[in-house]
């Protein structure tokens, strides 16, 4: 039994095996892979893409739903997250958790006798950025020896992909405008385990200049919407445009949505990638199946 918290769960072998099944769910969308089997989708987080994506997938696997939001449980009325663990362990077959701080799915994951998914922390989202990867390989062809690149906040998605490099070779620029560095344990981690190279700068053309893809996010995520004014001063250099990206390769953009146009990035620039974007939301129902697939196959 494994769960899946991070990309380091997975090795090089099994992410190219979960890669190779979303290209063969994209194309045969529906099977009986999940049948009998019942999930619970606990999120702490409002959700568009992530929900869906999960409740969908599962759902043409055969399988079947429990949304629990915050308000639903006893977690919110301080029960303990091991006994919560412990009991829906006994009632459904896996368990998809988006929720605040990391130490939460970790310590869910430690009592649960079923696989936990992990479909977002504040310090990690990993089912994003390897879905990202496999929207970057079905472009360019490969991310081994491409240049990609994360400008703006230093949040779970620059984390995310900054473990990518443990597993894929290729270089990142994590480009951040001071105060808002990417977690410095992971970056450790990387550097000292990863297999890519990885550039760290607070240099807004950095994030352009020689690369081949071009990732960003809002700059207040969930729970720093009272942060709002401070960060779009602080990051208003760090914008994806058209005056930017013309330093590139020809890099293609990506962004995990929502996007906040005229931010961190600018509507004309959005629309002129929006097959790129929207081809990327897509794939998260057909990686996180190949994710349902590795773990409960």
């Amino acid at each position: 039994m494994k769960h899946f918290l991070s990309i380091e769960d997975f090795t090089r072998d099994e992410i190219e095996e979960i890669f190779e099944k979303a290209h063969f769910f994209k194309k045969n969308p529906y099977s009986n892979f999940l049948q009998n089997k019942t999930f619970a989708l606990i999120f702490e987080k409002p959700s568009t893409r992530t929900r869906v994506s999960f409740e969908v997938g599962i759902k043409q696997l055969g399988g079947d739903t429990i949304f629990i939001s915050n308000r639903d449980s006893q977690l919110a009325r301080g029960e303990e997250i091991s006994d919560t663990s412990r009991v829906l362990s006994r009632y459904v077959d896996g368990v998809i958790i988006r929720t605040f701080g990391h130490n939460i799915i970790e310590e869910f994951s430690k009592f649960s006798t079923v696989p936990v998914i992990n479909a977002l922390t504040d310090l990690r989202h990993p089912c994003q950025v390897l879905t990202d990867i496999f929207t970057i390989i079905e472009f360019l062809g490969d991310i081994e020896g491409k240049t990609i690149s994360f400008i703006g906040d230093g949040n779970n998605m620059m984390n995310s992909w900054i473990t990518a490099l443990m597993r894929f070779n290729f270089t990142l620029k994590c480009v951040f405008p001071k105060g808002f560095e990417p977690d410095k344990n992971i970056v450790e981690k990387s550097q000292k385990e990863g297999i890519g190279k990885l550039i760290l700068s607070n240099n807004p053309e950095d994030a352009f200049i020689d690369v081949d893809a071009v990732n960003t996010d809002v700059w207040a995520s969930m729970g720093q919407e009272d942060e709002a004014e401070k960060r779009k001063n602080a990051f208003k250099d760090f914008q994806i445009n058209e005056k930017n990206l013309s330093l590139s390769n020809n890099a293609i953009v990506l962004h995990c949505l929502p996007a906040h146009k005229g931010e961190e990035i600018t509507k004309e620039t959005f629309e002129k990638n929006a097959k790129y974007i929207f081809a990327q939301a897509e794939n998260r129902l057909h990686v996180q199946k190949g994710i349902l697939w590795k773990l409960f196959s």
